[in-house]
């Protein structure tokens, strides 16, 4: 009978001093330096804002494949275990900010000018005989 209580005692100091140190832990992350964007950051980036953990990181992750981007951080309150008080406390950790796309695959080649400011080449309107017509392409043979 003694043996189960000192048993018993000792699972038990084991567990508080556990618990003791997840909070000691939790109360010392350092919050990151520039907002984290909910649409392109990965668990580790997400678990670095305080109040979020690997479960709550991949409740967001999941919710991002699932719905699409994040329009707001608001967007949060959907996800169960957020609420507003929580919500309050990251939301300055917080983005949904475009990422910044490199002028590489936005400029058309040649001009600072972004692909959607670009225009076309429009065709010639007038027959040119300077201009060399294209045969048609011939079908495939069976």
């Amino acid at each position: 009978m003694m043996r189960r209580k000192l048993h018993a005692l000792i699972s038990l100091t084991f567990l508080v001093l556990c618990f003791a140190s997840t909070l000691a832990s939790a109360a010392t992350k350092k919050p990151p330096l520039k907002p984290i964007n909910l649409n392109t950051a990965n668990s580790e980036e997400l678990q670095q804002v305080p109040g979020i953990g690997p479960a709550t990181a991949d409740k967001i992750l999941q919710m991002r494949k699932s719905y699409g981007a994040f329009k707001s951080v608001d967007d949060l309150l959907a996800i169960k275990g957020i609420g507003k008080k929580r919500l309050e406390k990251m939301r300055k950790y917080l983005t949904t900010g475009k990422p910044a796309v490199s002028n590489k695959s936005t400029a058309c080649p040649g001009c600072p000018r972004p692909l959607s400011q670009a225009k076309a080449p429009s065709p010639p309107t007038k027959l040119d005989p300077s201009i060399p017509v294209p045969e048609p392409a011939e079908p495939p043979q069976p």
